[in-house]
């Protein structure tokens, strides 16, 4: 396949040191992440991709990308976290049981101390995270494996799960039948590239038979894997045609074990709950996030589209009902004509979502400056 946009390149973000972090988990996963920095800066930022995406979706060079905005608006230290959902590692790709709490307990922890060990403790860090990162972050905010985060913009999902009713179907039975009864251990938008007539190349010719809305195989299976739509995880028209030539660069395969756990906080009456009770190495995690959740002191921005397909209007959800429980430090953004993933890959994201995290992150920047000052008075 010829690409028009190298893999996992850098070349979206330019006048700036970049850097790679390796850094290790407690359950020994090596994961990394990449910084981006101009200057020194009191106040850092970090994001957390989704599943199966990576660090490339926010700096990607068809557009003005989330890093190079934040830069250029004088937030010079940027930090892009790959944890174990990343497309840029396999760990997806072969039958495991990693969880959702695997993401909370083990890898934002990681992520966050080793950016605080090269930057240090004196500055303050703020999290833009998206769909089932932003879901498993704010499940460690909840469970207080991450403290100290000065602010948080949630996209999506944060810790009530709402989906729409031929998701919850394929959610409940699609592991079955790919596992049990295809044999297929991940799904992915790879599948309709390979070279030869596999399993995955003639599931994706099926897919692509109940998807008119355009000519991209790729884009038709992502559909399949996320959400409920034509298509589901975006709005056509806020993509770059590039972007939507190249999704199965961006989007990786993987297993179907986080689709188990994200089934299972819908049945638990849409509650991010833990997907394991009774096994000892999560007894540090709380069985039901969103009631541990309610005293999470980080102010957080829920933000959502107001026609996502993934899922639906979780974070209007998650906000209203952690307010009605006095949490009243939180915020609420729904952005209009916008779906799931194209708040940060749509090709005016820049003009349209950006300047919003941006503010958000001035207004906590300015607050806590502002509380500092008033104590050494």
């Amino acid at each position: 396949m010829e690409r028009e946009i190298p893999r996992h390149t850098l070349d979206g973000v330019s006048n700036a040191e970049k850097s790679c972090h390796p850094f290790t988990t407690g359950d020994g996963l090596g994961l990394s992440l990449q910084r981006f920095r101009r200057d020194e800066c009191d106040d850092v930022v970090v994001l957390i991709h989704g599943l199966t995406s990576s660090s490339d979706m926010f700096i990607m060079p068809e557009h003005h990308n989330l890093v190079s905005y934040l830069l250029d608006n004088g937030l010079s230290d940027v930090w892009c976290v790959d944890f174990r959902m990343s497309n840029r590692f396999s760990y997806n790709l072969y039958p495991n049981r990693y969880t959702i709490d695997d993401a909370a307990l083990y890898d934002h922890p990681a992520a966050i101390e080793t950016v605080r060990q090269a930057v240090g403790e004196d500055k303050r860090i703020h999290v833009i995270a998206h769909c089932v990162g932003s879901l498993s972050f704010v499940m460690a905010l909840a469970a207080g494996t991450v403290s100290g985060i000065s602010s948080c913009v949630s996209n999506s999902i944060a810790l009530t799960p709402h989906i729409p009713r031929w998701s919850r179907f394929k959610i409940t039975f699609f592991p079955f039948i790919l596992e049990r009864i295809l044999d297929i251990p991940y799904v992915s938008p790879g599948w309709p590239s390979e070279p030869r007539l596999s399993r995955g190349k003639m599931l994706s010719k099926l897919i692509s038979l109940f998807h008119r809305e355009c000519d991209e195989p790729s884009c038709h299976m992502l559909s399949l894997m996320w959400g409920s739509g034509w298509p589901a995880l975006f709005v056509h028209e806020n993509l770059a045609p590039q972007t939507h030539r190249r999704l199965a660069d961006l989007f990786g395969g993987t297993g179907l074990n986080y689709h188990r756990h994200v089934a299972r906080m819908v049945k638990a009456g849409n509650r991010a709950v833990k997907m394991f009770p009774g096994d000892p190495r999560y007894n540090g995690l709380p069985d039901d996030y969103f009631e541990a959740g309610v005293g999470i002191g980080t102010p957080v921005l829920f933000v959502t589209g107001d026609k996502n397909r993934v899922f639906a209007d979780s974070n209007i959800h998650c906000y209203e009902r952690l307010r009605e429980r006095g949490a009243a430090h939180h915020r609420l953004q729904v952005f209009a004509d916008y779906g799931h993933q194209d708040l940060f890959m749509g090709k005016d994201a820049a003009c349209d979502v950006f300047p919003d995290l941006l503010g958000f992150i001035r207004q906590n920047r300015d607050a806590a400056t502002a509380g500092a000052d008033n104590k050494q008075q």
